[in-house]
C-alpha cells in the first residue's frame, strides 16, 4: 500500500508527561509533515467527508462543544477549535476518558505538519501495553493520511483494510512498535518493562 521504511522514518514519536486534573498524565506525541497546505490538512482532519476517506466514518457535530462518534471506536466532545491551527477533544472509550490535542502548522520548506498529543492518566492498560497501545493506531492513521493526501484516493476501504492483515503490514507494525519502545525509554521508562509492553502491543495488533 505504501513504502514501509520511508513512512516509519517520516513519523516523529515522543512520550512525556504533564499534569491533568491534578494528576500526572502520560503524553503520547506523534507527528508527520505532508506535502499540502495547512488549510487542506485542516479540512482532511475536521470534516466528515474527508475523515471517512482515510480515517473512519465520524458522525455528530464537528464544531466547538459538539459531540462526535467514530464508528466502532471512541466518542467525545470538541473542547477547543481554532481553525486552521488546532483543536482538542475528549476521547471516551471503554468506560475511560482521555484527551486528544491536534496542531497543524506550516513547514519551513513548504507543506504542513500534523502533530497530535494523546493524554491519559496511566492505568493498568498503560502498564501492560505502554504508549504503543494508542501509538500504533496513530501510525496506521498517519500512513493512510499520507497516501490519501498524495493520491486523493480513499485509503480506508475494504481493499486497504485487507492489507493490514498482510505480512508487509505486520512488518510495518513491528517497526513502529520498536520506535515506540525507543520513545518510551527516552521518556524515562524502564527498558525491560518498555520492551515487554511493546511486544505485547505488537502481538495484539498482529494476532
Amino acid at each position: 500500500m505504501f513504502d514501509i521504511d520511508p513512512q516509519i522514518s517520516a513519523v516523529s514519536r515522543m512520550v512525556g508527561s504533564r499534569e491533568r486534573d491534578g494528576r500526572e498524565a502520560k503524553v503520547v506525541t506523534i507527528s508527520q509533515a505532508y506535502d499540502t497546505d495547512v488549510e487542506d490538512l485542516w479540512v482532511a482532519c475536521t470534516t466528515s467527508e474527508r475523515l471517512a476517506r482515510w480515517f473512519a466514518p465520524v458522525s455528530g457535530e464537528l464544531r466547538l462543544g459538539g459531540r462526535y462518534q467514530i464508528e466502532g471506536n471512541a466518542s467525545g466532545t470538541v473542547e477547543r477549535c481554532d481553525p486552521p491551527k488546532s483543536f482538542s477533544l475528549t476521547w471516551e472509550f471503554g468506560g475511560g476518558v482521555s484527551w486528544v490535542e491536534v496542531r497543524l502548522s506550516p513547514e519551513p520548506g513548504g507543506g504542513s505538519r500534523f502533530e497530535l498529543d494523546h493524554i491519559a492518566h496511566p492505568e493498568e492498560h498503560w502498564n501492560l501495553y505502554g504508549p504503543g497501545a494508542v501509538g500504533l493506531g496513530y501510525d496506521m492513521a498517519l500512513a493512510a493520511l499520507a497516501l490519501h493526501l498524495a493520491t486523493g484516493a480513499v485509503t480506508n476501504d475494504q481493499d486497504h483494510a485487507g492489507w493490514w492483515a498482510s505480512d508487509e503490514a505486520k512488518r510495518f507494525l513491528a517497526a513502529a512498535g520498536d520506535r515506540w519502545y525507543e520513545a518510551d525509554v527516552a521518556g524515562g521508562a524502564d527498558p525491560e518493562a518498555a520492551r515487554a509492553a511493546a511486544d505485547r502491543t505488537v502481538g495484539a495488533y498482529t494476532a
